[in-house]
């Protein structure tokens, strides 16, 4: 792990400085410490998990945003047996925040798409902070129809705080990008997984997250706006980022109960930053056992599983005493309406009579 860590972890990283102090005081004085280690050790995996199974929703988006926590790229280098990237949207130009290719993972070729952020600086600005443009999204739809062509499952990995709002985006058509995607993706008779590795921002997200089979790692996020956002709109104050995350529901928990994702996938004890190949290798398995799932299924099936599937969504159900309670509602307003309608009709014939 890179970086003086998160707020809420300096516990775990001061034990842990303990530690790596005492090994090499170990390794130069020749001195067995083995047991003070081993306690250290135990001392530091209780507390990383009492943090880590406590976060509350702000927690997670910084977890989410940590710039030590695998990208995309990291992803396909770890798992993917080939991956080739295509450039490109054939109108305008490459974006280089939304990249994507075929690809070969366990047995299966894929079409990959993912959001990519930088490392540092230039890269990100070279990635643009993981924000793409028109182009971006006309690449990935380039991309999907291709797939589409030859028959193979499509992955799409999200991780971007949104699409880039700028005038130059706008001018090329942003919204209207992102539109096409989300009608096209539906229509599509290949299988596509989604995976949220880190933020799932607005429509920036959506672009390439309509999918068969919706999946979110345990500390990401995805939500119709940033908590800051939010924050800004609701209540004018951006520093209330951590009430806005609350009331949001974006967690991956409250993303599984509402029926928005189908499947949360759990990361390392204490967040895939610090064990990124071991994330990686759990995502990988969680890919292949949807993959070969999935693959089974004819285009028509597909289509009407991911017809029904968004169908569902925002959906719900009220108990017979709320059915019950609405009704009074409905009946005593009727009522009223009613009786308002007979007031008026009296006092205009008395006001004709009059006259």
């Amino acid at each position: 792990m890179n970086g003086s860590g998160l707020q809420f972890e300096k516990p775990i990283i001061e034990l842990e400085k303990k530690i790596e102090e005492l090994r090499k005081f170990s390794d130069t004085e020749g001195i067995d410490v083995s047991d003070e280690v081993r306690k250290l050790e135990q001392k530091a995996n209780e507390i990383k998990k009492e943090i880590f199974t406590n976060l509350n929703a702000w927690e997670r988006v910084q977890v989410a945003r940590y710039p030590s926590r695998p990208y995309f790229l990291d992803y396909v280098q770890l798992i993917m047996d080939e991956y080739t990237e295509f450039h490109g949207d054939r109108f305008f130009g490459d974006d280089r925040a939304l990249i994507g290719g075929p690809a070969r993972i366990g047995g299966h070729k894929i079409m990959l798409l993912g959001h990519q952020k930088g490392r540092d600086t230039k890269e990100n600005l070279m990635r643009n902070f993981g924000c793409a443009h028109p182009e971006g999204y006309r690449k990935a739809l380039r991309l999907m129809k291709t797939a589409e062509k030859f028959n193979i499952p499509i992955v799409t990995f999200i991780d971007t705080p949104g699409a880039y709002p700028g005038i130059g985006a706008e001018e090329r058509g942003q919204a209207e990008a992102i539109a096409v995607n989300l009608r096209e993706m539906m229509t599509l008779t290949v299988p596509i997984i989604c995976v949220v590795i880190g933020e799932g921002g607005s429509g920036g997200a959506l672009g390439i997250g309509v999918g068969d089979h919706i999946m979110i790692l345990q500390n990401a996020y995805y939500s119709v706006i940033s908590p800051e956002g939010c924050a800004a709109i609701l209540w004018k104050d951006r520093k209330r980022a951590e009430d806005a995350a609350r009331a949001l529901k974006l967690t991956s928990a409250d993303l599984l109960k509402l029926g928005i994702v189908d499947e949360v996938i759990p990361e390392p004890m204490g967040g895939a930053h610090r064990d990124s190949v071991e994330m990686a290798r759990i995502l990988k398995e969680f890919l292949v056992k949807n993959l070969d799932k999935m693959c089974s299924l004819s285009g028509e099936e597909i289509l009407n599983k991911r017809y029904e599937k968004f169908r569902r969504m925002g959906a719900f159900v009220t108990t017979e005493e709320q059915i019950d309670t609405k009704s009074e509602e409905v009946e005593t307003k009727n009522s009223s309406e009613t009786q308002e309608e007979e007031w008026d009709n009296q006092s205009e014939e008395q006001t004709q009579e009059s006259h």
